[in-house]
This record gives structure tokens, C-alpha cells and sequence, in this order.
């Protein structure tokens, strides 16, 4: 147990001692800033390891108070698993106070110990009257059930009880992420002498080891991991549930706060997403949130300016009410399925809510159709299964499950069992010569008829014509799929037997049935004309003609003798039929093997042919070795 898994995060006013509280629990000062010295509060999260009676040691994150710091508390309190809700108890309950709740429920923070601090400075019918009034504002959050512990960090009262209850409240909590992707959220990058750059972070998933290559967000620049610390210590490893700092191959102009590391290829950043989006109000103004309004969007350590544009032309959110809305950002976000995020007004600044992350590449739409309602419906109920096939009948092309993964933000893992799930009730079908890729069997039939409608439609056009070509029907059928995609569904609709693929053509195998025969008979005429000339070939010109043929079935009859090797083409005008070549190989071998090596004469009548063809064809035996020159003469090679 004495890995930290769990994060804990402090919460609360300015000056109610959070500070003091962590060095007194902790024996670490979690205020490093000289100003924060100065100032006596902290202006950045500060961190410190806490060691429990259990043996179980937690990470702790220390976040301002000030409302003036209330994004660096946001940036703190994301990755927390366990709230510590510190109040004084001379001063009691106020307004950061509820700010500070409110974007603990806003980030899925579920569990809370109340320290009430300062318990030194005031008698105990204070206290019990301080105690009351929090457990009351507390009754209506989900932190209603929290130990109120009272503490002196000056005295070291209820220290022991306090480490106690976060002890039992941290032994039935889970943490919030998991996944075995690396994601972290960067919240500071600075250089060390003779290190280099190294960043700090709360690791939200997955494990990271030295030498592994990470992908930094947004731009996705690949670091590789140097070394690692945990709590000022070397590591040889990290796991997710800590405050970790990696020291990067990297330049430190390259990283800043705000950025994120995850594994290559698991996340992308997004310039807008789908979300249930709640609006808390809690300062109580009553003033509904309008759609469009501008506010900052805060997610992982970085905050950036957005819209929220509410869903369904619904205009106006009423506090305490929740809406699916996408959220148009000014700068992209590292955002991924199930992510939490507040949004704080433009001006005056301050938290109005927040929500949960659903899709977080969608189009440009506020209005969605019925397959899109019913995506986000099942991402946000986190069924598996029913989001692939949703996503699937989206989609205009077959997907690999990588792709599916990207899309929904389900974890490639999860991806490929609950498809292999669809598959048995038939719902999901695998295309592809290794199934690489999935598909709904709905939209493969409706792909199949399209290719077999345009190749009908093509064939009476072109009565002559064997077949398309593989990039016009494309063109008709599918222009925008991606040529891979496109491959694999043709070889599909081969499969059903509905086309036949040859030479970059694609024919229907019925309506292209007449054209084909066309073809065989008019090669076969072809091959006649070209025998009977023997070895005095008529011109290419005069063959055309004489064939009677039109120029595209005789180029299409010529390219198939061709292509079965019964025509020998010694130049592009020359053409001779194989079987000719064979009777003037034998001819001229029997003359040679008798006579010996004979000239150009002696061989042309050999052929029965002029010299004006005997020399090409000379030259075509020279050439592929069945004959030999040596001056005058040729002998067989």
C-alpha cells in the first residue's frame, strides 16, 4: 500500500489555513513560491505526500483559494480522487467555499472529509454552531454523508482523527480514470541543470516508464521519457493515481502548462464537443444561461475561451437544469469520452457549471437527427455495444476498430470484444481479406446495390463497353470514401457475386455478359484476319478497317489477344499471331540446324516473307535469344 493510487485535493476559502493544514499533516510546505511566502497564500497548486494509518499513502494536491486563483483550484481539482474541504471555524462558511464545492461535484468528485480548522481560536458553542451550519449547506451536495473533523494545525488537535477519516473515506473510493492509456495533464514545465526540461502532473492513466516515447498535446509531438520522480524520489515507473514529474527529451519552449502527454495516437486534440453540460449558478443571479453565451472552458490544467451553444434549438438552460450542447472552443483541448470540464462567465469571471465530455470530434451541429441524439445517449449511459453500432450506421465507410475507438473515445481495448459481441447476433459485420475492418451489414447491401445500380445503368449506356473503371465508379458511387475503404467493399460486392473485377475494370456479371461476348467474338474475328496475313502482317490501320469493328471494341479485342498471348506485338503497328511465330521459329530452326549460320536472305525465304518484315523479325528473335548474330550471319542462340 505504500503506492499512492489516490489523489487527494484540498478545497476552500482563502485564509481558512489549507496550507498549514497539509505541512501539518504532511511534514511538506505545499507554498514553494517566494511571493506565496510573502503573501502567506497560495497562488499555485502546491504538492506534498500524505501518509495514512493504514500504511496508504496518497498524492496532495493543494489549490488556492482566492477567487482571483479559482482556475489554477479548477486545474488542481481535476485528477482528484478525495476532496478535503477545509473551513475555518472562526470565519465558517463563504462564498469560495461554495464555488469550491461546486466544482468539486462539477468534476465527479464524490467522496469529502470537512476539516474545520482553527478550532484554537474559538469556544465550543462557536464551534458546534460552525459545524451545524456546514453540515446544513453540505445536505443538498453529494457530500452530505462527510466527517466534519475538528483541527488546530497550531496546536495539532484532531490531527490523528483527521488522518483517520480520510484513512476509512479513501478505502471505498475509486479512482475516477482508468484506462490503459497514458493521459496527464501538465500543470508546471521548468528546466533543471544537467536534466533538462522536466514537467509535473497528476497522471490520470496508464503507466510510464523511462525510455517510453509519449505524444505531447495539441500538435502531437512525440518526448521521450528520461527519468522519473515521484514525491522527490526516482521511480521506475509510474502509475496512474500519482503526482509524477518526467524528465523529457524535449526542448522547454516546446511544453507549457496546460499542455497533456498521453500515448501516441490514443487522443486528439479538439476544437469542439458534445456534452451534457450542467448549469449550477451557484452564486444564485436566477438568470438563465443563454445559448451562445461566451465563457472559459477548463479541462485537464488548461483553460481556454468558448461558446456553449445548447442542443435542439433549445435557448435558454435554467439553473439547476442539465442539456446536451456543443462546445465551440477558440483553442483546442485534449478532450476524451467521459472527461469533466467547468465553464466560468467571460465577465465577471466566475464558475456557472460544467459537464461531462460525450463526443469529442463531432461535426458542426446543434441540431442532431435521431441517430446523433441516440449516440450521445448511449456514450453517456457508457453502453459499449449500443455506441459501435450506432456509430456504425453513421458511418458512410467500414471502420477498423482504431478508427471506432477515436471516434466514440472508447478505449480500443473495449472496442474489439464488443464488437466481436455484434458479430454473433449479426448485428456488425467484418470486411476485408483479415477482417480489419467492420461494417453494419444494412450499409454493405445498400453499397452493393448502389455499385450494382450504376454498373446496370452504365452497361445499357455502353453496350460495347466491358466494364468501368475502378476510379470512375468510385466517382459515381462513393467520391468521397477513402480508397481503402472503397477497395474493400468492391472486393465485397465481388464476393456476393454481383460483379467481376478484371484489369481495373469492374463489370456487372450479368449486364456486362453481352459486352463480354461481344468482346470474344470480335478478338476471335481479329485473330483470324491476323493469321491468315501469315508473316506479311497487313498495317495496324488497314486491320482496324478491315475488321469492321468500332475503334473501342477493336482496341478492347486487341488488348485481350494481347493479354492471352495469342498476338505478338513486335512493334505498335506489327502483329503477328503467336502461332505464326511458333511455325517461323520451327522453319528457321530445321533450315539452320541443316545448313548452318545463314544470312538475312537465305533466312527471309525461309519465312516466306519480304525483307521489309524479315528484318524485324530477325531482330525480334535476336532480341529474346532464340537466334544470335555474328556479322552477316545468325546462328540459333
Amino acid at each position: 500500500m505504500s503506492e499512492a493510487h489516490l489523489i487527494l485535493g484540498t478545497a476552500g476559502h482563502i485564509d481558512h489555513g489549507k496550507s498549514s493544514l497539509i505541512q501539518a499533516l504532511t511534514g511538506t510546505d505545499p507554498d514553494r513560491l517566494a511571493e506565496e511566502k510573502k503573501r502567506g497564500i497560495t497562488i499555485e497548486l502546491g504538492f506534498a505526500q500524505l501518509s495514512l494509518p493504514s500504511g496508504r499513502k496518497m498524492g496532495v494536491v493543494d489549490v488556492p483559494g482566492h477567487e482571483r486563483f479559482v482556475r489554477q483550484m479548477v486545474s488542481g481539482a481535476t485528477g482528484v480522487d478525495l476532496a478535503l474541504l477545509v473551513i475555518a471555524a472562526n470565519d465558517g462558511w463563504m462564498p469560495q467555499t461554495t464555488e469550491h464545492v461546486t466544482v468539486l461535484e462539477l468534476l465527479g468528485v464524490s467522496s469529502c472529509v470537512v476539516a474545520l480548522t482553527k478550532v484554537d481560536l474559538v469556544d465550543r458553542e462557536w464551534i458546534d454552531f460552525i459545524r451545524d451550519d456546514v453540515a446544513n449547506r453540505l445536505s443538498a451536495s453529494c457530500f452530505s454523508q462527510s466527517p466534519i473533523i475538528e483541527v488546530s494545525s497550531k496546536t495539532g488537535e484532531g490531527l490523528d482523527n483527521l488522518k483517520k477519516a480520510i484513512d476509512l473515506t479513501a478505502s471505498s473510493v475509486q479512482r475516477q480514470k482508468e484506462s490503459p492509456s497514458v493521459r496527464m495533464p501538465i500543470d508546471r514545465a521548468f528546466t533543471i541543470k544537467g536534466a533538462g526540461t522536466v514537467v509535473t502532473g497528476t497522471l490520470w492513466s496508464g503507466t510510464v516508464k523511462p525510455d517510453d516515447v509519449l505524444s505531447l498535446l495539441p500538435g502531437e509531438k512525440p518526448c521521450r521519457v528520461r527519468e522519473i520522480q515521484m514525491h522527490d524520489k526516482p521511480a521506475k515507473k509510474a502509475t496512474a493515481g500519482n503526482r509524477v514529474a518526467l524528465n523529457l527529451a524535449i526542448k522547454l519552449d516546446q511544453v507549457k502548462p496546460g499542455d497533456f502527454l498521453c500515448t501516441p495516437g490514443s487522443l486528439e486534440a479538439s476544437n469542439r464537443f458534445d456534452a451534457r453540460l450542467h448549469y449550477a449558478d451557484p452564486f444564485g443571479t436566477e438568470k438563465p444561461l443563454v445559448s451562445g453565451t461566451r465563457v472559459h472552458v477548463a479541462h485537464g490544467t488548461r483553460e481556454v475561451l468558448g461558446r456553449v451553444l445548447l442542443a435542439n434549438g433549445q435557448e435558454t438552460l435554467k439553473p439547476g437544469c442539465s442539456a446536451l450542447a456543443q462546445i465551440r472552443l477558440e483553442d483546442p483541448l485534449s478532450v476524451s469520452l467521459h472527461d469533466r470540464f467547468i465553464i466560468r462567465l467571460y465577465s465577471p469571471v466566475r464558475v456557472i457549471g460544467g459537464g461531462v465530455v460525450l463526443a469529442s470530434h463531432p461535426r458542426r451541429r446543434t441540431n442532431l437527427s435521431e441517430q446523433e441524439q441516440a449516440l450521445l445517449d448511449a456514450l453517456e449511459a457508457g453502453n459499449v455495444g449500443q455506441t459501435l453500432e450506432i456509430q456504425l450506421d453513421l458511418a458512410s465507410e467500414p471502420l477498423t476498430p482504431a478508427q471506432l475507438a477515436r471516434l466514440t473515445g472508447i478505449e480500443e481495448p473495449l472496442v474489439t470484444p464488443a464488437l466481436e459481441q455484434l458479430m454473433k447476433t449479426k448485428r456488425v459485420a467484418q470486411i476485408g481479406a483479415e477482417g480489419s475492418h467492420y461494417m453494419k451489414p444494412s450499409r454493405i447491401m445498400e453499397f452493393t446495390s448502389r455499385i450494382e445500380r450504376e454498373l446496370i445503368t452504365f452497361h445499357a449506356a455502353n453496350p460495347e463497353a466491358t466494364g468501368m473503371s475502378k476510379a470512375a465508379l468510385q466517382q459515381s458511387v462513393a467520391p468521397n470514401m477513402n480508397p481503402d475503404a472503397y477497395e474493400l467493399l468492391l472486393q465485397e460486392s465481388e464476393r456476393s457475386g454481383k460483379v467481376v473485377q478484371s484489369q481495373g475494370e469492374v463489370s456487372h456479371i450479368e449486364a456486362g455478359a453481352g459486352a463480354k461476348a461481344l468482346e470474344r467474338e470480335a478478338a476471335a474475328k481479329l485473330l483470324g484476319l491476323i493469321i491468315a496475313d501469315g508473316a506479311s502482317p497487313r498495317p495496324y490501320a488497314s486491320l482496324s478497317a478491315d475488321s469492321g469493328l468500332s475503334a473501342t471494341l477493336f482496341n478492347k479485342a486487341i488488348r485481350k489477344l494481347d493479354e492471352e498471348g495469342q498476338i505478338i506485338r513486335l512493334n505498335p503497328e506489327t502483329l503477328y499471331a503467336a502461332s505464326t511465330i511458333r511455325q517461323i521459329k520451327s522453319a528457321l530452326e530445321r533450315f539452320i540446324k541443316e545448313e548452318g549460320p545463314a544470312t538475312a536472305t537465305q533466312l527471309k525465304d525461309v519465312m516466306g516473307t519480304s525483307r521489309k518484315y524479315a528484318i524485324p523479325l530477325l531482330e525480334y528473335f535476336d532480341k529474346i535469344g532464340f537466334t544470335t548474330r555474328e556479322g552477316d550471319l545468325r546462328s540459333l542462340g
